[in-house]
């Protein structure tokens, strides 16, 4: 039996891992090992590990490590802090491969600590690209880091190989994402409405994160504000942001726009995997800079408000609107996601697709053998 060591520290990213988690579960070949960090742990965050728990998961550790202010300083820190606590747990764990998701800092934490600890990584997610944001730098780290990558998609893979990586360990099994989209039992509308207290009439489901390779995160989400002020009979259900430099900050800004639109925008920490692509599948758009609006959105035909340049150089489809994040640009999107949801004749140029992406994931796993690959060698085209 090999262990395979999950790592999450987001709500986001613990939505993509879970089906493959309950795979790992379900081997007879692989022992799951779970490690949680990051903004999982936070009140300000929602104490989302709660959500891994209710799903039947035992966590193996815990690791904090957000500081009180999310400065560039105090992430820094945060990275760590995370090194310190992700040795202590595979030294106690003794597992045989680490396996990560995505692009944030306390993921490159984990898989830096594991390649001096020489413990394969598996990387899910990797060969994109989002200019917007660190996460982009931290991606390819990663992706150097780790010796089995499971990209979304064939050109996803190729930018992988031209990183030096050997194709034999590169397997484009698809997009969790998009797996969840074609597998999840949704909540009916009338299920989602009791929760919510209220009618999805015209919605528009919103996230903001911070963008980190920008200074105006503020102003921007102050823009998006304004425009939504200009469509009075629509409601705005918020997902707040992640933990990322001025995320506290933001919330606070959400929650104080939704206090003085008590009748119309609604804030939430987290909505949990099912009832936020649920809420998705009967909203007007997908609004913000979430990449949930890149790769899910877009499978259920929903348009897509897409505002700055936090997702820019990801793949997208047709249903996607890209806005500057200037108030006149959003609104004008915001207007033409409108109109595109009630154009039901469009085809869909889809650039993710995932049916089957866990299992995948799981035969490779089962199948390889992890000693081979603690020394990497760079792969020339």
């Amino acid at each position: 039996m090999k262990k395979i060591c999950v790592v999450t520290g987001t709500r986001a990213e613990y939505g993509l891992l879970s089906n493959i988690m309950f795979e790992i579960e379900k081997s007879e070949k692989l022992i799951l090992q779970t490690i949680v960090t990051g903004a999982h742990l936070s009140e300000d965050f929602g104490l989302t590990y709660k959500e891994i728990e209710k799903d039947g998961f035992r966590i193996d550790e815990k690791i904090n490590i957000l500081t009180k202010n999310n400065i560039p300083v105090n992430t820094a820190t945060s990275l760590g802090l995370a090194v310190i606590g992700f040795s202590t747990a595979f030294e106690k764990l003794q597992p045989d491969l680490i396996l990560v998701l995505g692009d944030r800092y306390e993921i490159l934490a984990a898989a830096e600590t594991a390649l001096v600890m020489q413990i394969p990584v598996a990387h899910i997610s990797g060969g994109e690209i989002t200019e917007g944001a660190i996460d982009d730098s931290i991606r390819h780290a990663i992706t150097k880091l780790s010796a089995i990558h499971f990209p979304a998609n064939e050109e996803y893979r190729h930018r992988i190989i031209q990183l030096g990586e050997n194709p034999t360990y590169v397997f484009n099994v698809g997009d969790p994402g998009v797996e969840n989209i074609h597998k999840l039992n949704y909540l009916t509308k009338e299920e989602l409405e009791e929760f919510f207290g209220y009618k999805l009439e015209n919605t528009f489901l919103t996230t903001f994160h911070p963008v980190t390779t920008e200074k105006s995160s503020i102003q921007q989400l102050e823009n998006l504000f304004a425009a939504l002020d200009r469509f009075p009979k629509h409601l705005v259900i918020f997902t707040k942001a992640n933990a990322d430099n001025e995320g506290r900050e933001i919330n606070k800004l959400i929650d104080a726009y939704a206090e003085k639109n008590k009748e119309r925008v609604f804030v939430y920490d987290s909505l949990g995997k099912i009832r936020y692509l649920s809420t998705l599948k009967y909203s007007v758009a997908v609004v913000g800079n979430s990449s949930s609006g890149i790769v899910e959105a877009p499978v259920l035909g929903i348009p897509t408000v897409n505002i700055g340049n936090r997702q820019k150089g990801r793949l997208q489809a047709n249903t996607i609107i890209n806005c500057d994040a200037t108030v006149e640009s959003i609104y004008k999107a915001l207007q033409q996601a409108v109109l595109y949801k009630q154009d039901s004749s469009r085809e869909i140029d889809l650039k993710y697709n995932g049916m089957n992406t866990s299992t995948d994931i799981i035969h490779v796993l089962e199948n390889l053998e992890f000693k081979d690959l603690v020394i990497k060698k760079f792969f020339d085209q």
